[in-house]
């Protein structure tokens, strides 16, 4: 098999990992989500704090292991950001990308696990989520 298709794979199977992972703890489950962010209505769900220290545990010893390396297993070099500051545009698109959470209770990843149940909610959200990545195409050529 070669590299290309192997990279293939390999992102295919760390996507269906995730997808996994996200349903496994109903981080598909807009409810979830928004039970997270309501932290005034007393029924405050802890759920996705523990998703996210679970991701962390997993995460931190990763990027260890890989500044060790010179290189990525399947790639020629690793890809980091060109940006580094903290400028306007990424504070408003961080306060817009929460507002949609905050109100959907979905972010790309569920909203496309959630595909396969056909939910109107989940169709309408990654129709604007593709919409939204349209016009940031055309806004910048």
């Amino acid at each position: 098999m070669n590299a290309a298709r192997m990279t293939n794979v390999i992102a295919a199977l760390c996507g269906l990992l995730f997808g996994a992972g996200l349903m496994l703890s109903e981080m598909v489950n807009p409810a979830r989500v928004q039970g997270f962010l309501d932290l005034f209505n007393g029924v405050w769900d802890p759920t996705l704090a523990f998703v996210m220290g679970g991701a962390l545990l997993v995460t931190l010893p990763g990027f260890a292991l890989a500044r060790r390396r010179t290189q990525p297993l399947c790639a020629d070099c690793f890809a980091e950001p060109a940006a580094t500051v903290i400028d306007r545009p990424l504070l408003l698109g961080a306060a817009l990308f929460g507002l949609g959470w905050g109100l959907a209770g979905l972010c790309p990843g569920p909203a496309l696990v959630n595909l396969i149940s056909f939910e109107p909610q989940a169709l309408l959200f990654v129709a604007a989520m593709l919409g939204g990545m349209y016009c940031f195409k055309v806004r910048r050529g």
